[in-house]
């Protein structure tokens, strides 16, 4: 046997004619005619092929197959019911879930702010963050780990053919020193002065070694550590050992009295930051309203 389609309205007028056993109130608490109240319950029994109620002119009782089908239908419009409850507190964002990937200096600096205006906004969507690398978190984003990612464009974000990368800023990259370290008040800072000093450096596969070895090339810097984290190298450089190089929303790590930071007027050393996401298939409500809100706090950022 074919199963039936069966309309909410047909389960409805059955449910109702169950529970009053009478066609004349049925249909009025269904909102139609009794002429057309009654073809809809004939439509039900004919798309089931039996009969759902014995009826005369004085009563009207469910028959046992009716008896039967009563439970299935209170559980189909309950189940029914509860799937546009659930899509309706998504759409309205009382219910959902995002999931981003973000740059470290991000995940830890300027991006729980965002975050936070964002769950007091709408308290019952779950937030999940991945503070990655920017290879790792475009990785995730293809995975379907991730909703949208921040990363940057040496990842290769900008031409890949299954991503949208929409540039949010381009972070310029600050001399970090000891306060009492000759580079603290050089009139004039150069590559070329910061070239002999032992040097901090971050993995080659981050995106501020990345940026740095880009901008400098064929420049060699005295490195003397290569460390994975920002907060390694403050330590390393409040210690004496040496110097380094991070972009300007990485500078909160730095914020200390025995530590100077310093704009580096080079106009090719820069990192940009992306927002990502993948070209195919939509964000949901939740996503869409935090990657919109990133957009607009992060893009108006000055640091170009």
């Amino acid at each position: 046997m074919k199963t039936p389609d069966l309309s909410t309205r047909q389960l409805r007028a059955f449910l109702a004619l169950a529970d009053q056993y009478n066609f004349t109130r049925a249909a009025q608490s269904c909102h139609l005619s009794q002429p057309a109240f009654s073809a809809v319950i004939r439509g039900l029994e004919d798309a089931l092929g039996t009969r759902l109620f014995d009826r005369d002119t004085r009563s009207v009782q469910l028959t046992p197959e009716g008896r039967l089908f009563e439970g299935s239908a209170r559980r189909l419009l309950d189940d029914m019911g509860g799937a546009i409850r659930d899509l309706a507190d998504h759409v309205e964002r009382r219910k959902g879930r995002v999931r981003v990937a973000a740059l470290p200096s991000l995940a830890a600096g300027w991006l729980p702010t965002i975050l936070a205006e964002f769950q007091h906004a709408w308290p019952g969507i779950t937030l999940e963050l991945h503070d990655a690398l920017s290879d790792a978190c475009i990785a995730q984003l293809r995975g379907g780990q991730a909703d949208f990612a921040l990363a940057s464009s040496e990842a290769g974000t900008a031409s890949a053919s299954d991503l949208l990368a929409r540039k949010l800023c381009s972070d310029r990259f600050h001399l970090v020193c000891r306060a009492d370290h000759p580079l603290a008040t050089e009139p004039r800072l150069t590559m070329k002065k910061l070239a002999p000093w032992p040097f901090i450096q971050m993995a080659r596969n981050s995106s501020v070694r990345q940026s740095l070895d880009a901008a400098l090339h064929p420049l060699r810097l005295n490195a003397t550590f290569e460390v994975e984290h920002l907060a390694t190298v403050m330590g390393l450089v409040e210690a004496g050992l040496g110097i380094s190089a991070v972009p300007a929303l990485t500078l909160f790590h730095f914020r200390r009295e025995t530590l100077v930071t310093r704009p580096l007027p080079l106009p090719a050393l820069k990192r940009t930051v992306y927002l990502v996401r993948r070209r195919e298939g939509s964000l949901s409500v939740a996503a869409q309203t935090l990657h919109d809100l990133i957009i607009a706090r992060l893009g108006a950022l000055q640091l170009d």
